[in-house]
């Protein structure tokens, strides 16, 4: 097997876009929403995101490299790795933006610097869990159906990559629509461009160009400052000083969840991976990827990575182990000089989403094409929770758009349950499913799984498990804030009432039904 083939340079586009993607969101999130100056952003908290990228990324390589010598293999693709974007959103939210309204609220001279620091203990929180969760993982993995697995992550594909990506295309027909056709082209019909050109690289040039004209670019005025050599360095004492104040124990309920999430989140990926032929060991990959949530955090980084979603779609591109290797070394000049508001300048994100948009219509289809056919009832039911968070997170959109939590406007009150009432839609519903949706996800698929198997017991204990985690409040549990809700970590009696009672009745199942011959 070589480091480097054809499928990489395809496989490198797709991810480097989905991690470009994430940048730009922590780039305009930092600067606008946390108000962190320049100096932050581009001089501590994006080069220690280049020391997370380069370590995991490059030991995935070796790791797929390895696998593919001890089974002589030519055809093994690296996981996929890069910033986990649902602890992006919470921790930019849910964590830095309460810290720094609170650290203003108290007077403090510098409320950025205080978010900044309590998003750096919350990076290394998760970086914790998701270390220690390497220890019990792979006996989680064994233990739960594969539809469970690949189910919750084609929920996660089929709205909050491929919708999202899917309205944007529609927004911008022009670009999105000829880039989509492109690599439809090239994927689904599995052709090549006379000339040997990647497709990728053939969507993101036509899409640039076609950006520039329609006026999809330029995306800012101009790049924000220039080109200039940002070196990584320990943020140690603000670390140890920010562990101290004990400010973060306020976050703990975002913090816990995100890491857990994370290690759930990592396991479905490599089960994702073993599904289409490359079986990597539990332990080390989840080993590899907490320690790159520890490095960015000791850095400077408040922002979490992950094993990435989509390692199915790289292979089926061609990727092996290069594309991998070219990430780490992209992002590590990028972050490193400066260059990232010169790429945002110059290249919309319209140019590349055909790609990912591309990657979820695959990751939805392999949770079907990867589980027993037995079993696509219980891939549907899995879908569900995820579906109906997007649901949510689009309703609360909606809300905003209109005026609702702003400082001028009224603020999220449970006044909203009876007003959507009114139009038959059950909004509270849709608010506690949101919270903890991985994991209900995993949960209903699994129990649908066994009741398919005609497995009571096992039906009963996924339920249990279910009602145990709405007691604790990792499911369904939540509250209001002024523009959100929130997971609260409160006991959620009547979710877990309901679960207990599911459990109770699929564990006397075997007295109360008679099985059809």
């Amino acid at each position: 097997m070589r480091w480097l083939v054809r499928g990489d340079l395809d496989g490198f586009f797709g991810l480097a876009l989905d991690n470009l993607v994430q940048l730009l969101v922590i780039d305009l999130l930092c600067r606008t929403v946390l108000e962190f100056p320049s100096a932050l952003v581009y001089g501590r908290v994006l080069p220690a995101v280049a020391v997370s990228l380069l370590i995991g990324n490059l030991y995935y390589a070796r790791q797929a490299m390895h696998l593919a010598r001890s089974q002589n293999r030519d055809d093994v693709c690296a996981l996929p790795y890069g910033i986990n974007t649902v602890s992006l959103f919470a921790f930019i939210f849910l964590v830095m933006l309460p810290a720094k309204m609170a650290a203003q609220a108290a007077g403090a001279a510098d409320p950025a610097h205080v978010a900044w620091k309590v998003g750096l203990v919350a990076c290394l929180g998760s970086g914790l869990i998701e270390l220690g969760g390497a220890l019990v993982a792979e006996k989680i993995r064994r233990a739960t159906p594969r539809a469970a697995l690949l189910s919750t992550l084609a929920g996660i594909a089929l709205t909050f990559i491929s919708l999202g990506f899917l309205f944007r295309t529609y927004a911008r027909p022009l670009v999105g629509l000829v880039t989509f056709g492109i690599i439809m082209l090239v994927y689904f019909a599995r052709v090549r461009f006379r000339g040997g050109l990647p497709g990728g690289l053939v969507a993101v040039a036509v899409g640039t160009l076609l950006g520039w004209v329609t006026g999809a670019a330029p995306a800012t005025e101009a790049p924000i400052g220039g080109l200039s050599l940002y070196l990584p360095w320990p943020v140690l004492p603000d670390l140890l000083e920010a562990l101290a104040d004990g400010t973060w124990v306020v976050y703990l309920s975002i913090i816990v969840p995100m890491g857990l999430f994370s290690v759930i989140g990592s396991l479905q990926n490599i089960e994702s991976a073993e599904a289409a032929g490359d079986s990597f060991p539990t332990r080390p990959s989840l080993v590899a990827n907490g320690l790159g949530t520890i490095a960015a955090a000791l850095f400077g980084s408040c922002f979490p990575t992950t094993i990435y979603i989509g390692h199915p779609a790289w292979k089926a591109m061609g990727a092996r182990v290069g594309y991998s290797v070219l990430n780490a070394s992209f992002f590590t000049l990028v972050l490193l000089t400066g260059a990232l508001s010169a790429i945002v300048w110059a290249i919309p994100v319209e140019a590349g989403m055909a790609i990912v948009l591309w990657i979820g219509v695959v990751i939805t289809a392999q949770a079907f094409s990867a589980t027993p056919r037995e079993h696509a009832p219980a891939v549907v039911m899995g879908l569900l929770p995820g579906v109906g968070a997007w649901g949510a997170l689009m309703a609360k959109n909606g809300l905003r758009a209109a005026g609702m939590g702003k400082a001028d406007g009224p603020a999220f009150s449970p006044d909203l349950i009876t007003a959507f009432r009114g139009s038959d839609t059950w909004i509270h519903g849709a608010f506690a499913l949101e919270q903890g949706f991985i994991l209900t996800s995993m949960i209903l698929a699994a129990a649908t799984v066994a009741l398919i198997e005609r497995r009571y017991r096992q039906a009963a204990f996924w339920c249990g498990l279910a009602a145990v985690g709405s007691a604790l409040g990792f499911l369904h549990s939540y509250r209001w804030t002024a523009a959100d809700t929130v997971v609260s970590l409160t006991p959620a009696w009547p979710w877990a009432a309901g679960y207990g009672v599911m459990a109770l009745l699929f564990w006397m199942a075997p007295w109360l039904v008679k099985e059809n011959r």
